[in-house]
């Protein structure tokens, strides 16, 4: 994607199924679960690059004996940070005891990390917060082991300040209103309910207190808890969590907006944002590893048992398409395939733009993700081409000569790498006014391989600011000598904000916003902001069940081709010598690329919870009184 677009974060959950000792008998260490959640989080690193963080539970430690283990890092490299600090303890603790070799027992009472269930995560920070007190895993610490709670996820909720009230009417104090926070408190109070209750079911029995703990942990309804604390929650989520005496889930949002698999077998269980994170790992086929069903949780007690148990009643599935579009790795075998007929679909669109000239027209990427979309662009282009061929021989075929026709198989569709990114310099540049020059110099050119008759196709994943498009590529494109550049957007027009773990919460970033407000302007149709804002400061206290979304309007009165117009001639310049026209993917042919993750609010503002439309009238509100506050 050419402009910066932070995003989701990712998770990490094992579960070791087997003593300790098993692990260093088949595979030489009993350090195989933190090993393998080096591999789960860094495989991940392309979802979180701000913070990360690592918690490990021990099984069945006694009285005094540490079982918690918990490393966070916001460091430029956090990943590596938090297991050169594990690595370290661990070195540490080995050189001190060389008893310590071959004895698994004690490797796991005396060292740190050392356990049999770990959680890990990766963060972006969605809003810029990037203290250390953000990065999750959270911990909520008791002397209770059962009330012990270690939560990590990937979410956002667009009703933080409703739950932060509700802890409140609960009788708490939450030190802050972040999410996970509230999140965490929220399952807590319910989980301290649930102990006390069998606590005090023990005690009728007449169990001690400490007859009492094995039999908590045996009865503790995690299903029931997660039921109770999710009763409000209003956004996107997959949240993993841990209990302290061994009790883990990993619970995902009844829309199923992001994204959670698991693979189980009779050595362990093991959850990741990504099915080919896990396939890599632990070198599983596709079919193994399995989607965790919306509006359930995986539950892993702490004898071993597995379950999936529904937690809220499904909604309509709308995972998030951007996930196929952009955010997971594209070795997933479904979304390879779903990321070329993405460049298929437009096709058609790029012909046209292009007047089916392909014989002078060079195809290229804007790197790295738009690879995959780009192979499916010119496998299109070149069947296109192929057709042509075929046509022209059958209508030809009495006086084509071996030379002609050998002429006319030579030709082929022109593919180049054009655009090279340089990476140091965009780690370099600021968000402040000055960096315009610097953003100009994001991408290098390759000279040479444009003539001045050509047409010039760049795809991108997708277009949502359209900065780095205006003060760096079309320029230095231009440099070229092209006839026409055409920029193509493998995902529709992203017209209004997420509310649900991407960083695009402001309407007036979006590139097809600021189009659409142009337009109003030259067709004497600028009265529709102000009746949009009216319906929208109308249902302002409204509950979110009966807010709509009339932020709508702001586009209806335009064809999806004529808000593209616009944009072109916005990222444009008077400098530009080249034509410039910009392509998007229609919403039906993503819907067709993708058919599994129809989440499409960010193009046609469906949102698929109440909140959505709450955040999205909030946002328009925001822009039409100039506030520079978030809108959820």
């Amino acid at each position: 994607m050419s402009d910066a677009l932070k995003h989701e974060c990712g998770i990490a959950l094992i579960r070791l199924l087997k003593p300790l000792e098993f692990y260093k008998e088949k595979y030489g260490t009993a350090f195989y679960g933190i090993q393998k959640m080096y591999l789960l989080m860094e495989k991940q690193h392309n979802r979180g690059q701000d913070g990360a963080g690592f918690a490990s539970i021990k099984l069945d430690v006694e009285p005094g004996e540490r079982y918690i283990s918990r490393v966070r890092s916001n460091h430029a490299q956090p990943i590596q940070d938090v297991f050169a600090q594990i690595n370290d303890r661990i070195n540490e603790e080995m050189a001190s005891h060389p008893e310590y070799a071959d004895d698994v027992a004690l490797q796991k009472q005396k060292i740190p990390y050392l356990g049999e269930l770990f959680l890990g995560h990766v963060r972006y920070g969605t809003f810029g917060k990037n203290s250390i007190e953000s990065v999750h895993p959270f911990l909520r610490q008791n002397n209770w082991m059962h009330r012990n709670l270690i939560l990590a996820g990937n979410f956002n909720m667009t009703n933080v300040k409703e739950l932060f009230q509700s802890l409140v009417e609960l009788g708490q104090h939450p030190k802050e209103m972040a999410d996970t926070v509230t999140v965490m408190e929220k399952i807590g109070h319910f989980l301290d309910d649930a102990v006390t209750d069998l606590y005090q079911e023990c005690k009728v029995n007449g169990l001690t207190k400490r007859e009492a703990s094995p039999v908590i942990a045996e009865k503790l309804d995690v299903a029931k808890i997660l039921t109770r604390a999710s009763k409000n929650l209003d956004g996107g989520y997959a949240m993993a969590g841990l209990l302290g005496h061994g009790d883990s889930f990993v619970f995902r949002d009844p829309a199923g907006i992001r994204p959670a698999y698991f693979y189980q077998d009779d050595e362990i269980v093991v959850v990741a944002s990504e099915r080919p994170v896990i396939q890599t790992v632990f070198n599983v086929p596709f079919e193994k590893v399995q989607e965790i069903e919306p509006g359930n949780a995986l539950i892993i007690k702490k004898n071993g048992t597995v379950s999936m148990q529904e937690i809220l009643p499904p909604t309509v599935k709308k995972a998030c398409s951007f996930e196929r579009i952009y955010f997971s790795r594209g070795s997933d075998a479904e979304i390879y395939q779903e990321r070329k007929n993405l460049g298929k679909l437009i096709l058609p669109a790029v012909l046209k733009s292009i007047d089916e000239d392909t014989d002078n027209t060079v195809f290229s990427y804007i790197p790295n993700t738009a690879e995959t979309s780009f192979y499916g662009l010119v496998e299109a282009a070149q069947d296109f081409l192929n057709q042509r061929k075929n046509n022209y021989i059958l209508e030809n075929k009495d006086t084509l000569t071996k030379d002609s026709l050998q002429e006319l198989l030579s030709v082929k569709i022109r593919t180049e790498k054009v655009a090279i990114k340089d990476a140091k310099l965009r780690t370099f540049i600021t968000e402040d006014s000055s960096r315009d020059d610097l953003v100009a110099h994001v991408y290098d050119v390759t000279y040479g391989v444009i003539k001045p008759t050509d047409n010039l196709v760049i795809i991108d994943d997708s277009i949502v600011r359209g900065t780095t498009l205006k003060m760096s590529i079309i320029k230095m494109m231009d440099r070229l000598n092209p006839k026409r550049i055409v920029i193509v957007s493998s995902a529709p027009q992203i017209r209004y904000p997420d509310c649900y773990g991407i960083d695009m919460a402001k309407l007036e970033g979006l590139v097809a916003f600021k189009a659409a407000l142009e337009l109003l302007k030259e067709r004497n149709l600028y009265h529709i902001v102000d009746e949009v804002y009216v319906k929208c400061k109308a249902q302002e206290n409204f509950k979110d069940i009966d807010v709509v979304n009339y932020v709508t309007a702001i586009y209806a009165p335009f064809q999806p081709q004529e808000v593209s117009d616009k944009i072109a001639q916005m990222l444009s310049s008077p400098e530009i010598k080249a034509e410039v026209k910009i392509i998007f993917q229609r919403v039906e042919d993503l819907h067709i690329a993708c058919p599994k993750n129809l989440g499409d609010w960010y193009f046609t503002g469906d949102y698929p919870t109440p909140g959505g439309n709450r955040v999205v009238n909030r946002a328009f509100m925001n822009f039409y009184e100039g506030k520079d506050a978030r809108a959820y």
